[in-house]
């Protein structure tokens, strides 16, 4: 079979679990560091249509918030099967994943699938805290409603502040940190790379907690290691 990625989290799934399957991936797949042969198409957003056409996929494994449905139509109508993944928690996200690797691919379910489920039902909260988690700066736009980062927090013990919002990912005021009660500001470094010099500045008095945005965001076998990882980077912002 010849599969092309445009979900970098399900780049990584499918090139641990079936080496050589990849054709094609987005110029933001970056797990495993050695992906082969595999051709890269563009970005997640702008995938060069004609170039994934020219690879003749038998499938293409997609996400209906990372990527354009105007992509996906094109490629639909020349023929492609394109597979959709929703990603709204993390039982959402592993129930995705067996679709993809078991059902569209017919793989045998990966042992790391196992682990990840493992260590998240192993995962223990690192306290009860509220915190503002931006995305994106210039402007400010953080986690709203039913975002897949917002669940793997919660199963940390912190709550996004933003977690009622009626949009996913709201533009906002980094001032209105302080008037929610937040107890820190968690930073990832994608898709907008916070560091220690550029974010925790504009949150004066709150901890800030500067975490992998591959571990908080990626469903595939980041997970095995992210609970420990997160909560490690959330203990650390406390102390």
């Amino acid at each position: 079979m010849r599969v092309v990625s445009l979900v970098p989290s399900l780049t990584e799934a499918v090139a641990v679990s079936a080496p050589g399957l990849l054709v094609g991936v987005t110029d933001w797949c970056t797990h495993p560091a050695d992906l082969g042969d595999a051709v890269r198409i563009g970005g997640t957003k702008n995938p060069d249509v004609r170039a994934v056409l020219e690879l003749r996929p038998d499938l293409v494994i997609a996400n209906e918030e990372e990527n354009r449905a105007p992509d996906l139509a094109a490629l639909r109508a020349a023929g492609v099967e394109v597979l959709v993944t929703e990603v709204r928690d993390l039982p959402q996200a592993l129930s995705e994943l067996d679709r993809v690797l078991m059902g569209a691919l017919g793989l045998e379910r990966p042992g790391w699938l196992a682990d990840a489920e493992e260590a998240w039902a192993r995962a223990e909260p690192v306290g009860e805290l509220t915190a503002f988690v931006p995305i994106w700066r210039r402007p400010w736009m953080v986690l709203g409603r039913d975002t897949f980062a917002g669940d793997l927090l919660a199963r940390l013990g912190v709550r996004n502040a933003y977690a009622g919002h009626p949009e996913r990912y709201p533009r906002v005021a980094a001032a209105e940190a302080a008037g929610l009660g937040c107890d820190l500001v968690v930073l990832p470094d994608e898709p907008y790379r916070f560091t220690a010099g550029d974010g925790p500045e504009a949150f004066p008095g709150l901890p800030a907690a500067l975490v992998s945005g591959r571990h908080l965001t990626w469903y595939g076998p980041s997970l095995v290691k992210a609970p420990a990882i997160l909560a490690a980077a959330l203990r650390a912002a406390l102390r």
